[in-house]
Order: C-alpha cells, then structure tokens, then sequence
C-alpha cells in the first residue's frame, strides 16, 4: 500500500456525504468539487460586487457560487446570470470560509457565532455562540461540527441544531480550520503549537510545539499531519504520537494551508514562493515565485497547483512552470473554484468574477 492509498483511508475512513473534514473539504481543497480540468481563462463571463472585501474562499454547488464579504453578508449567486439570489445578513464580517453540510451552509463570523443557513432559501436554521472572534472554517464530521475562536476555545456542536457537545481551552488563538479525521481533531493555535484532541471529548491526546503562532491548517496525508507556521517552517507531525518526522524552511512565515497530491504537499509562503514537497521526506521538488506573498492555500486542478496572489495562476504540477496568469482576483485567504469549464475568483476589494 502507497502513501496516498494510506492517507486515503484514514482521511476518508467511515465519512458520509454530509462530512466536510478539513478548510474546503478535501485533502485538494476542491471545496467537494474533486479533481476538475483547468483551462486557460480567456475572458470574465460575469463580475458582480459584493460590497466589501471578501477575505475568505467562496464554494460551489449546483448552478450556485456562495461568497462570505467583510461586509457581513453571505451571498448566495447565480452562476449562470451572475446576479445574486439571496443574500444573508450575519452580525458582523465575516473572514471564516463557509462550508457545506446536507442542505446548509456552515460559517463563522466576527460577532462570536457559527450560522448554518439553508442553502436554497437563505433562512437560518441555526445558530451557536463562541465567546470571540471564528476566523477558522468551521468541519463536520458523522453529524458534529467543529470549530476554533480567537479566544483559544475549540466547541464541538450538534450539526442539527447546534447544541453544545465539548469545550476545551487551547494555549491561543485559533485561526486555523480544525482536521476532523476519524477519532481525532487535528488543529493549529496562536501560541505555536499543533493540537490533537480526541473528537468525543475535546480532550487532548497530543501536542507539538513550533517556535511561533499558527494560522496554516493541517492536513492528514500517510498518517502524517502537514501544517505551516509562522517560525518560517512548514511541519509534518505523525498524526498518532505528534512526533517530528521532518521539517522544510521557506523564506518566511506560512499562514498558506497545504494542498496534497500523489504523494507531495504544496503550500504557499509569505516570501512569495509556492512550494511543493514529498509528504514521505520533505524533500523540495520545485518552488515558484508568484507573488510578493502567499497566504491563501493551493487547490489542485488536473494538472496545475492554481493559487491567488495578487491574481491568479496556474503551476504546472510536475515543474512548477508557470502555465498561465491572470490578472484577477487578488488574494488574502481566497481559493479560485475550478469546476472544468469556469474559474469562478473573488477578491479582496469585493469583486467577484466567472472566467472562462
């Protein structure tokens, strides 16, 4: 058995059609979509704004695009005509990457609370309160939703109705979205360190330490948990005991999650590179300049690790050549929604564009 087929099964093991485990619910950020073809966009279909900048990844179902601004509002658009169909008006901004669960979308805002909306008619089916701050996605996970606050507390809820299951107080803040594999919660908190709690009780199985504050979220690639920090270097942990197997410097800190295919994990930098890895040895296989920083994850396509940095490009996954740039979509934590035919790219002064 390969790595990839191992990190198959336990990232995958006993999931339903319901779970949404990591930031855009897969190990390739494809927010669910799976592994789509990438063509080289030449020209913008639509652009519609949104009002503020968006700060977080839109996410793709059916004939809809769903995109969370810092204006509080989530919106709900039409693909097709690119005009808006509902939109939900949250308490606050919102920088917390939504998430699809059944029939709702699952999001966190700056007024303290996760809100689960449905998807079809923009009403709230529910909502539940931290005590700051959820920047992080929240996950699910056989029917609990997990999520971090700026406070340093991890809350599991009910996923029907948002009723509280556990607490637990981590040593700080928690921008980073939670792994939910099969039994544990993998995490990374403000104070430096990866957590590993057990998904029943919150309690804390392991943690390991780095030497600053972590934004990056983990993911879980051949028993092996890969998560960027802030100290300049991205870490794989072993998912069981949270023992260093290796780790790679880049030229400044990561607040990039990483994306993995075949047996590598690609992640961006704040010195403006993208890397791509060996999840076995963290050997480099190749980086590419893209940008003065990258910060937002990669989400893999085919053939291209596609990234939003100042814009948005496409890097050939074998080289790291660049295959194509394109002017849009200028990036902070934004992902580029690939679904074959249209790119659909939001960006930090609000605009958000179908290119094809």
């Amino acid at each position: 058995m390969d790595g990839m087929e191992e990190a198959l099964i336990f990232s995958q093991s006993f999931r339903t059609e319901k779970d949404w485990v990591t930031l855009l619910c897969d190990s390739s950020r494809t927010g669910g979509l799976g592994i789509r073809a990438l063509k080289a966009p030449k020209r913008a279909r639509w652009q519609l704004h949104v009002g503020n900048s968006v700060r977080s990844a839109p996410i793709f179902r059916g004939e809809t695009l769903y995109v969370a601004s810092l204006s509080g509002g989530l919106h709900a658009i039409d693909v097709q005509s690119g005009r808006t169909r509902w939109k939900f008006l949250a308490g606050d901004q919102i920088h917390s990457t939504p998430s699809f669960c059944g029939n709702t979308v699952l999001f966190g805002c700056d007024d303290g609370k996760v809100y689960a909306v449905d998807d079809n008619t923009g009403t709230k089916v529910w909502e539940t309160a931290a005590s700051a701050e959820i920047w992080a996605s929240p996950t699910v996970r056989s029917a609990v939703v997990y999520f971090g606050s700026a406070d340093g507390w991890m809350k599991a809820v009910r996923v029907e109705n948002g009723t509280s299951l556990w607490t637990r107080q981590l040593g700080g803040r928690i921008c980073s979205t939670a792994y939910a594999a099969e039994g544990h919660i993998y995490v990374g908190s403000g104070d430096g360190k990866v957590y590993s709690l057990d998904s029943s009780s919150g309690d804390i199985l392991w943690e390991a330490a780095t030497l600053n504050g972590i934004d990056s979220s983990p993911v879980i690639a051949a028993n092996t948990v890969l998560i960027g920090s802030e100290d300049f270097f991205f870490y794989a942990f072993d998912a069981n005991t949270g023992t260093l197997r290796w780790k790679y410097e880049t030229g400044l800190g990561i607040s990039s999650s990483p994306a993995v295919f075949d047996d590598f994990a690609a992640v961006g930098s704040k010195d403006g590179f993208v890397y791509v890895l060996e999840v076995q040895t963290g050997r480099l296989r190749w980086k590419t300049r893209v940008g003065q920083a990258v910060t937002a994850p990669p989400v893999l396509s085919e053939n291209a690790v596609c990234i939003q940095a100042g814009g948005t490009a496409a890097l050939d996954k074998a080289t790291g050549k660049v295959l194509w740039r394109a002017g849009l979509g200028a990036s902070v934590q934004s992902v580029p929604v690939l679904t074959g035919n249209v790119i659909y790219v939001a960006s930090v002064d609000g605009e958000v564009y179908a290119i094809e």
